[in-house]
């Protein structure tokens, strides 16, 4: 038996939000742990 291909729409293949919260939350916690470190190697 062949199986059929489901055909789904794109909205449904991203399966993620569009907005740009990821890229903000990657800087910040980038920036912190630069910081953070910093703060180690200066203790």
């Amino acid at each position: 038996m062949a199986d059929q291909e489901e055909h789904i729409t794109t909205n449904e293949a991203r399966g993620g939000s569009k907005e740009h919260v990821v890229r903000y939350v990657l800087g910040i916690s980038l920036g912190l742990v630069v910081i953070g470190m910093l703060v180690v190697l200066w203790l």
